[in-house]
Parts: structure tokens; sequence; C-alpha cells
């Protein structure tokens, strides 16, 4: 599929006018987005992407139509998978709730122009060198191998890696002053933890790039395709935050999910390297006959997979459990961060009960391990207490 410089502007200047849109009528007002805001607009975006495969389809062909979508729908269900990290480094910082869209805007912008330069640079290894679908292939297949592993404390940890050397290379003042980056105190212009805050995404947001690029380039090596798949995968990121929030710990089976579609590409990758071979220890330089996956399948697997990822995640009991425990762990720490606002203490510590009751529901094996949990009952603990002194 040939596509013109002029469209190739038009899209980009489409892209930075939501971009635009976005911070102008919904980021600059700092405040936290109702169920129906996240809803609307998350469709809207959606709905979007959607429009615009369907142009691909009906202007550029069946195959480049089938490229974007299953392009788009992997780096989607990628860029979810990526909120989970985003909700660590917001409790780490303990951003207010109405402060965390500016954040998260900057790190869709940032990782916008990230994984552009990397679509740059891999689509610039495939044309110099045949070696780098094998090299793509394999960075896919270790990363399919990782998320299979058991999860580690560092990957939930509130102190993860970039959040600590945020912390440790940037000095900044403690006390947030609404969304703004500096601030005046004891006279001096001082950095606000939001800094921090944007720098730690914004760091993560290159490290997702490592997977997510090479994922896309398996899927199809046509420029076009791959930036407009992967920039309508992350516009609309920041609704879906607000409209995932209470659900992100439910998908407790988006890793394997994720580990299978990643493998499956990787696999896709390989066998297209190996049918265009010309790596001189190979094969003694000459293509190998093998089966090539078509990108029909490609996105019939892709859909498939994450279909029952997410019908076996919000099925079982182990994501209930999860889902509930997350959910009591947030609003308590909620309420003991808020000082100065008794309603909205009062609302979490209902909700808090609320949750309480429901984990008092689960089976006997996930009520034991969550009794396990010394953290978690102390923090429980005390928040009960301070709701009996107050």
């Amino acid at each position: 599929m040939d596509v013109s410089p002029l469209v190739w502007w038009l899209t980009i200047a489409a892209i930075i006018g939501l971009l635009l849109f976005d911070f102008v009528f919904h980021v600059r007002r700092a405040h936290v987005p109702s169920l129906r805001e996240a809803t609307i607009w998350s469709a809207a975006y959606v709905g979007a992407a959607l429009l615009f495969g369907v142009g691909v389809w009906i202007f550029g062909g069946q195959d480049p139509g089938t490229e974007y979508f299953a392009g788009y729908i992997t780096e989607k269900a990628l860029s979810v998978d990526n909120l989970f990290v985003f909700l660590v480094i917001m409790s780490s910082f303990k951003v207010p709730r109405a402060n965390q869209q500016k954040a998260l805007l900057f790190g869709i912008v940032f990782s916008l122009l990230a994984r552009t330069g990397f679509i740059l640079l891999g689509a610039a290894l495939i044309n110099a060198f045949a070696w780098a679908f094998y090299l793509f292939g394999l960075i896919l297949l270790i990363t399919a191998g990782n998320l299979l592993k058991p999860e580690s404390e560092e990957s939930h940890d509130s102190d993860n890696l970039m959040v600590r050397l945020a912390r440790r290379l940037f000095s900044a003042t403690e006390v947030y002053d609404g969304d703004r980056l500096f601030t005046v105190q004891d006279g001096k212009r001082v950095m606000t933890p939001m800094v921090l805050v944007m720098i730690a995404i914004g760091g993560t947001d290159i490290m997702f790039a490592l997977d997510s690029i090479p994922a896309i380039f398996g899927l199809t090596q046509n420029l076009y395709i791959v930036f407009t798949a992967t920039a309508f995968s992350l516009l609309g990121l920041r609704q879906l935050y607000f409209l995932l929030d209470d659900l992100l710990d439910r998908l407790i089976y988006l890793a394997i999910g994720l580990a299978a579609i990643l493998g499956f590409i990787g696999v896709k990758l390989i066998l297209h390297a190996l049918h265009e071979n010309n790596v001189p220890f190979i094969n003694d330089g000459r293509p190998v006959p093998v089966t090539e996956i078509s990108t029909g399948l490609s996105l019939s697997v892709i859909v498939g997979v994450l279909v029952i990822t997410v019908i076996a995640s919000l099925t079982s009991a182990k994501g209930r459990a999860q889902n509930a425990v997350s959910a009591a762990r947030r609003h308590a720490q909620a309420y003991l961060e808020v000082e100065h606002d008794p309603e909205l203490r009062e609302e979490l510590f209902r909700k808090l009960c609320h949750e309480e009751e429901q984990l008092k529901k689960l089976p006997e094996k996930y009520r034991r391990r969550i009794r396990e949990e010394e953290k978690l009952m102390a923090l429980l603990h005390k928040v009960h207490e301070e709701h009996d002194r107050r």
C-alpha cells in the first residue's frame, strides 16, 4: 500500500489535533473523570481507530486492512498491560486522583514520540539487514517467556526501578501544588513530585516499546500501518485508565494471553525470516522452504486469545478474590491519606467496608491466604482504629 506525503502529513496533523483537543478540553482543568465521561471518550477513540481501519481496508485493500486491525488490537492489549505499571507509579508518588490526567497524557505523548523513533529504527534495520527479523522474533520469544514467569515483587512494587531512578536523580518537594510542575517554596522555585511522576512514566514507556515495536513489525512491515496502529492504540489510553481502574487487577490471566500472542508473533517472524533468509550460516544463505502464517490467521489467533483471556479472568474465583483485595488495599491507603475532607473519608470507608464484606464471601482457601497477608491485615486494622478514633 503506497501512501502519499500528503496523507502522511494529514494523518500526523490529525493525531496532534486529537492530543491537543484532549489537553484543552479535558486535562487542562484538573478533575476526576466520571465513569460516564471515561466510557464515552474511550468508546469515541476506539470508534475512531476502527473507522480508520475501515478506511485502510476500503482504500488500501483487504491485506493492509487486516494488518492494521491485527496490529491495533495487539498494541492495544499491550497498552492495557502497561496500565498496571502506571497504576503502581501513581500509587508510589501518591498522585491526587484529580491530577493524574496530566501525567497520563504526558506519558502518552512521550510514548508516541519514543515509539516513532523505534519504528523508524526498526524499519531501517529491516531494510538494511535481513537478520533483523530473527532478532525481533527472538526478542518476542524472550519477552513471552518472561511474562510466563511468576510475578516478582519488583514488577508490582511501588518502589520499582524507574521510580527509584527518578527519586535519586531529581530532587523535588514532597508537596503537590495542583498539577503544576513547579512551585515556590521558601522563596525558591522547586519541582513538584509531578515532574518525578512524568519522568518515571516516560522512562517506563521506553521499556514498553522494546516489545511492542517488534510485535507490530511481526504483523506488517508497512511503515504507515505500523505508525497509525501504534498511535491509535495510545490515543484514548488516559480515558481507558480511569474506565478500567477497578478492573485491571481482575485481568489475572492477561500476562498469559499476551505471552501467547507475543510467542505466536515471534514464531511468525522467525518463519518469515527463514522464508526470506540470506544469512550465510543458515541453509548456505538461501531461503528455507517453510510455511508462513497469514495475517488473517494472525488476526484470528490474537482476537481469540484475548477473548478467552478476558472471559477466564472475569469469571474465575481467583480473579474476584484478587480484585476485592486490590480494591480494599487502595481504599484503605486512600482513607489514611485524606485529612481535610470528611465526606470523602466516609465514602472511602463505606467502600472499604463493602470490599471487606466481599472478602468474607470468598471460598475459605482465598480467605485463608488473605489472612496470611500481614501487611494487608495491618493496614485494614489501622483504618478501623483510625475511623473509631475520629
